[in-house]
């Protein structure tokens, strides 16, 4: 018995899968560079430390800032009901999903009007080059598990890089934290290239990585085209087997 042999389910995702993939990143992109704009792009974080925030650690406690930031910058625009991004709704994701935020987009469509979105934010630091390059993403066998589900599944990517920087408040006798996104990109997880993403063997069934999430390659392909890719990462690992990849298959239901 080998993967070959296996009787898949196979997830067929709807035809017009590609034009609300394309919708939703194009509408989370532009959502980002507007509050950027607008100067809505800065968290303040005021602190008693003399030397304002510790520098050379910040992007150990910039995440959860961060996360913080877009969730607010999106439910900001989900308050009024005619955004031009047609934004419906926004939910802040409990901390263990595979996400951090779920988006709903209301088309003007005869079918599949809604457009459901989870993304997962993702912040790098734009004065320290090696800052979040290579994130864990999700376990194998959650995001393998995510397209036998929901073939429709739309897992984004959104990149938010940031500055920080100090300055003294002479109102509060404080130093304010400046906390600031610059630049941003968003992905499609399903249309991320093979060569961008990586297979770590470390934690449960293993993480999915972004080898370098600066720099991203675009490779269109369906979900079962994604699944197989998935399957062909964690059975290369020398820590991996067929025989485990069948139990996995056996509990979560990619075989029939």
């Amino acid at each position: 018995m080998n993967y070959s042999e296996q009787v898949f389910k196979i997830p067929q995702e709807s035809n017009d899968y590609q034009e609300a993939s394309d919708y939703a990143i194009k509408s989370i992109g532009k959502i980002i560079e507007n509050a950027i704009e607008k100067g809505e792009n800065k968290i303040i974080i005021n602190t008693n430390l003399k030397l304002g925030l510790p520098m050379e650690n910040i992007n150990k406690i910039a995440g959860p800032f961060v996360e913080a930031w877009a969730y607010e910058t999106f439910a900001n625009i989900v308050e009024n009901t005619k955004n031009e991004w047609h934004l419906v709704n926004v939910e802040a994701l409990k901390r263990l999903n595979r996400a951090d935020v779920l988006l709903q987009f209301k088309r003007n469509q005869p079918h599949n009007t809604v457009i459901t979105a989870e993304v997962d934010v993702k912040a790098t630091a734009e004065d320290f080059e090696s800052s979040g390059k290579s994130p864990n993403i999700t376990s194998y066998a959650r995001i393998r598990s995510a397209y036998v589900e929901d073939p429709d599944y739309l897992f984004v990517i959104l990149s938010l890089k940031h500055k920080v920087y100090s300055h003294r408040n002479y109102e509060t006798k404080l130093m304010d934290g400046i906390m600031e996104v610059v630049k941003h990109n968003a992905y499609d997880m399903k249309y991320i290239s093979d060569s961008d993403i990586s297979y770590n063997p470390a934690l449960g069934t293993g993480q999915i990585q972004i080898k370098d999430i600066h720099y991203i390659s675009i490779q269109k392909r369906t979900a079962w085209e994604f699944c197989q890719m998935l399957d062909k990462k964690y059975l290369s690992s020398t820590k991996r087997s067929f025989d485990s990849w069948l139990e996995l298959a056996n509990r979560y239901g990619w075989i029939k």
